[in-house]
Order: C-alpha cells, then sequence, then structure tokens
C-alpha cells in the first residue's frame, strides 16, 4: 500500500514537471515569438524611416537644384539687364557728346553772339555805314554811271529800289540840266545799335554841292541814321533817315 502511494506521488511530481517543463516551452516560445515581431516591427519602422529620408534628400535636392536654376536663370536676366542698361547709357554719353560737340562748333562758327556784336564787328558796321553814306551822297557829272553804282553796290532791300527810283528819275536830270555835282565827308558817327544780323549808325556828314546856276560850293551839314543789314557777311544800307 505504502508502495503504490509513493509511486502515485512520483507519477503527480513527474507530470507536473512535465506540465511546468511545458509551459516554459510554451512562454519561451511566445516570448520569442513576441521578440521576433518585435524585431520585425523595428526593422520595418527602420526601413521606412529610411525610405522616408532618402525620399527628404531627394525633395531637398530637388528643391536645391531648383532653386539653383532659377537663381542662375534671376542671375543670367540680371546680367542682360544691366548689360542692356549700360549699353543705352554708352549710348546716350556719346550721342550727348556729338550733340555737344556740333552745339560748340556751331556756337564758335554761326552762332556765338558775341563774336557778331564785338569791337571788331562794330567796327565793321561803322566802316560800312560810313562809306555808303559818303558814296550815296557823292556824284558829278563826269563819272554820274560809276557814282551811281558805286553806291547802289552798298545798299540792299526796299532801300537800293528806291534810290535807284531816285536817281533815274530826279539826279540824272538835275546832273544832266544843271551840271550838279555834290561831295560828302562823314566828320563822324557812331554805332547806337548792334546786333549779330542788324545794326544802326548815326552818322554826321558835311555835303558841299556846286551847279551851273551856283558854281561856289553851298555846304549843308545833316545826320543821318543808317540801318545796317548783313547780306552774305556783308554790311548793307538797307534804309537811311535823315534825323
Amino acid at each position: 500500500m505504502n508502495t503504490n502511494h509513493d509511486e502515485l506521488a512520483k507519477d503527480v511530481e513527474t507530470d507536473s514537471e512535465i506540465a511546468d517543463e511545458t509551459v516554459a516551452d510554451t512562454a519561451a516560445t511566445d516570448t520569442a515569438a513576441a521578440d521576433t515581431e518585435v524585431a520585425d516591427i523595428e526593422a520595418a519602422d527602420a526601413t521606412v524611416t529610411a525610405e522616408t529620408d532618402d525620399a527628404d534628400a531627394t525633395t531637398d535636392t530637388e528643391a536645391t537644384d531648383t532653386e539653383g536654376t532659377v537663381a542662375e536663370g534671376t542671375v543670367a536676366a540680371e546680367s542682360r539687364r544691366n548689360l542692356g542698361v549700360l549699353i543705352t547709357v554708352v549710348s546716350l554719353a556719346v550721342l550727348l557728346a556729338a550733340s555737344a560737340a556740333v552745339t560748340i562748333w556751331l556756337y564758335f562758327t554761326s552762332y556765338r553772339p558775341d563774336q557778331k556784336v564785338d569791337a571788331a564787328a562794330q567796327q565793321a558796321a561803322l566802316e560800312a555805314a560810313k562809306s555808303g553814306t559818303v558814296a550815296a551822297l557823292t556824284y558829278s557829272p563826269e563819272e554820274l554811271d560809276k557814282d551811281l553804282e558805286t553806291a547802289k553796290s552798298q545798299m540792299t532791300g526796299d532801300f537800293l529800289s528806291y534810290y535807284t527810283k531816285f536817281t533815274d528819275e530826279v539826279v540824272r536830270k538835275a546832273v544832266a540840266d544843271k551840271q550838279v555835282s555834290t561831295t560828302a565827308q562823314v566828320v563822324r558817327a557812331a554805332v547806337s545799335e548792334m546786333g549779330p544780323e542788324t545794326a544802326k549808325v548815326l552818322v554826321f556828314v558835311n555835303q558841299a554841292t556846286t551847279s551851273n546856276d551856283r558854281p561856289d560850293p553851298s555846304m549843308a551839314a545833316s545826320s543821318v541814321l543808317v540801318t545796317l543789314s548783313k547780306v552774305d557777311g556783308k554790311w548793307l544800307i538797307s534804309a537811311f533817315d535823315p534825323v
């Protein structure tokens, strides 16, 4: 009886040990499986992270390339604009320089007012007025045609027309009929107005006249405001007004 009881106890212990081993094996198996699943999850996470990083890196690279391309395009466009501006500025500077050169040339050669009204210009106008006055008031029977032509060569415009008509209708007849001869002498003269193309000179003149009726010279003093116009660079009388 005691023998059977001992064997039964041994069997129970044996079964208990087997159960414990089974439980332990199961637990170990479950733990290993769990560990495997955790490792798989971690590996998957690492893969996803790596792929995400690669994608981010690719995106960053593409963005960098795009920004670089845009930057290069911007720089190229800016360079072209700068070049265009530079060319425009240079062209404008050249045109301005050429224009300035032409303006200066014209100023000194054609349009410089002080050159046309300076002392030399005034002296030229003064001499033209004096010479023209003497010619207009001097003639003789012996050289009437020559005297009149000399006078008319120093006149212009309406006054030339008037003088031609007056000498043809009055002077020629007086010279032919009465042998009138007259000689003029300028006492003094002064420029009263001066411009680049016109001038006025006040002339004081003495005139001696003879004729068949009056062989002794008849003296007369007068003053005349002579207006001059520049024609082809020469001062000519355009008006002759007694004052």
